[in-house]
């Protein structure tokens, strides 16, 4: 029997099956990103009243380390802006052109936050290099209650985020701005007290270096993942030749090929494979195909599968593919 009658009977017999499942499963997806769209854009509204704050304080206190803080908040307030578009975005239905959706939006959206995260570092950095060479005094105290303002939002945004950071980078990239901003704002406070007894300006450009550092590596952690999905590199915990041989040594299972696992975003994996069986009715193959999914889902959390039975190798197989 030839592998497309395999593939469109599997189709047809698992398609009632899998309906529920399907609908649930998008169903899930819809109500996680009106939430976390929801938090995204009420923690928006906390940041740009920090914004203002930190501008108007950094402007008269003349303190680069709160202007720098300032500007890194303007920078989660374009990356939160960015992140609810993208959830908005990811909503929408697949498109004959789109057809897996528009869940890449939120890995692109992450990817240019961390990459304004980078730029952002560098001004920070240029910048306090010349305040060395021309230090500025500092009037520590409105600098104190500004930097202690920004650090009550910002321990509050990150508090409304924390819930939708660990399987979705977008939200990740958000939190990483806005936990970087937290700390940014702790060192302000410090250097303000200590500036307030001892007038050691050097403090204030010394903590806007340490505040770039923070905000680089926050950058390089985003970009990183973003970077790896976009390339469509497998998860880390389930690397291409990991899940072929977990599936290689399932009952009925001849050889595995051909064998890809990729991601539209760290929480929607996806696989596709080629699995050699003995030849035999189509009937049998059902249970065959039960168990690879089972066994997918519940080790390696991939949900969304193309698997193609074989009787043979189809010879298919390229160079860099996977082959057990």
């Amino acid at each position: 029997m030839s592998s497309h009658e395999h593939e469109e009977a599997e189709h047809e017999k698992g398609g009632h099956e899998n309906a529920g499942h399907t609908h649930e499963h998008h169903h899930h997806e819809t109500m996680e990103a009106q939430e976390s769209g929801g938090k995204l854009l009420a923690s928006i509204l906390i940041t740009t009243a920090t914004l203002v704050a930190e501008v108007v304080g950094g402007l008269l206190t003349g303190s680069l380390a709160l202007l720098s803080d300032a500007a890194h908040v303007f920078l989660d307030i374009f990356a939160l802006a960015l992140g609810y578009v993208a959830v908005r975005l990811s909503k929408r239905s697949a498109t004959g052109i789109h057809t897996y959706g528009f869940h890449r939006m939120k890995v692109l959206a992450a990817f240019i936050n961390g990459a304004t995260l980078l730029f952002v570092s560098f001004e920070i950095i240029r910048e306090a290099i010349g305040r060395f060479a021309h230090p500025q005094s500092i009037i520590a105290g409105p600098m104190l209650i500004v930097a202690t303002i920004g650090l009550v939002a910002n321990l509050l945004v990150a508090f409304v985020l924390k819930g939708h950071s660990h399987d979705d980078l977008n939200a990740r990239a958000a939190f990483l701005h806005v936990v970087g901003d937290a700390l940014s704002s702790v060192g302000v406070i410090a250097a303000g007290v200590v500036i307030l007894f001892t007038k050691w300006y050097w403090l204030d450009p010394a903590m806007g270096i340490v505040i770039a550092l923070v905000i680089l590596r926050g950058a390089f952690s985003v970009l990183k993942v973003a970077t790896h999905i976009l390339n469509e590199g497998a998860p880390e915990d389930a690397e291409n030749t990991h899940v072929a041989q977990e599936i290689s040594e399932l009952e009925g299972v001849k050889s595995v090929h051909d064998v890809h696992v990729w991601a539209l975003d760290p929480g929607f994996r996806l696989l596709s494979a080629h699995v050699v069986l003995d030849d035999q009715l189509l009937s049998a193959t059902h249970a065959v195909m039960d168990r690879i999914k089972d066994m997918l889902t519940e080790h390696f959390n991939i949900t969304h599968t193309t698997i193609q039975f074989e009787c043979g190798d189809c010879g298919q197989c390229a160079g860099n593919d996977v082959k057990v």
